[in-house]
């Protein structure tokens, strides 16, 4: 399928590529994009053969941030035309971080403001070893609102304040040390190579662990190891034992066979 501002592709194994495909412009968000994302996640999501989810981008940078055009257009906005612009995007956001399939980020060249985002709502992220990354919106006169939940998650509020506050551009290395991205692979090439073998991986387990291991993650972050959250655990993992799967996969385990869900 593909339209204007994206391309999406899925391969017989159910891996979808969800490729941001507005080259000329480096990918930059505007109205269009942000409400094109959001469709396509919904739809992937809601698509029982798709159990792994790439994003990557078309063109020299995966995103460079704000639409220049969008960003004038803003300027004459109304307090209430913000907002709504503004929840857009954190619905984007939001949709990108709790979707059940396992996503991964494929970052070259430039990932600058609401494309830092998009990374650190993504489970895994891998990029170039020439790849930047910038949170540059107090250069404008803002600040990265919207995408901080997932960007603080991801490096911390030591990290966030600074690159929050200075706008600096950081190497891969650097994204690397703080958490923003897992791994660092030479070229693009590899970074096609790489992501295929990561979502072989992902194709071997299980996908409702796989989406109970992702809401697992939300539900201790942060949290203080009490009663309360030792009896969810325990109730999470009861449940996930006596489900379909849960069975399923102790029974291929003792059996010496693979699991109904990994195709032969």
């Amino acid at each position: 399928m593909s339209n204007t501002s994206i391309i999406v592709n899925i391969d017989n194994r159910g891996v979808a590529t969800l490729t941001m495909n507005r080259p000329e412009l480096h990918n930059a968000f505007d109205d269009t994009l942000i409400a094109d994302l959001t469709s396509e996640l919904h739809r992937l999501e809601a698509d029982h053969d798709v159990r792994v989810v790439l994003l990557r981008a078309n063109g020299k940078s995966f995103s460079a941030g704000a639409d220049l055009n969008w960003m004038r257009r803003m300027a004459d906005y109304s307090y209430e035309q913000n907002l709504a612009d503004a929840m857009s995007l954190a619905e984007l956001m939001r949709t990108l971080d709790t979707l059940t399939k396992p996503t991964i980020a494929l970052v070259h060249g430039a990932a600058y403001g609401g494309g830092v985002g998009l990374v650190a709502c993504c489970d895994i992220a891998i990029a170039t070893e020439r790849a930047s990354f910038c949170l540059s919106e107090v250069k404008l006169g803002l600040f990265p609102a919207i995408i901080s939940p997932y960007v603080v998650a991801a490096i911390g509020p030591r990290a966030a304040r600074r690159y929050f506050l200075s706008a600096e551009a950081f190497s891969a290395a650097e994204a690397h040390r703080i958490g923003l991205i897992h791994q660092i692979v030479e070229d693009e090439h590899d970074l096609a190579a790489v992501s295929d073998r990561l979502a072989a991986t992902l194709l071997l387990n299980s996908p409702a662990a796989v989406a109970g291991a992702k809401e697992l993650v939300a539900a201790v972050a942060g949290r203080p190891v009490d009663v309360a959250l030792i009896a969810d655990t325990a109730g999470r993992i009861a449940d996930q034992r006596s489900s379909h799967e849960g069975k399923e996969g102790l029974s291929a385990f003792l059996e010496k066979r693979r699991p109904a869900w990994v195709k032969e």
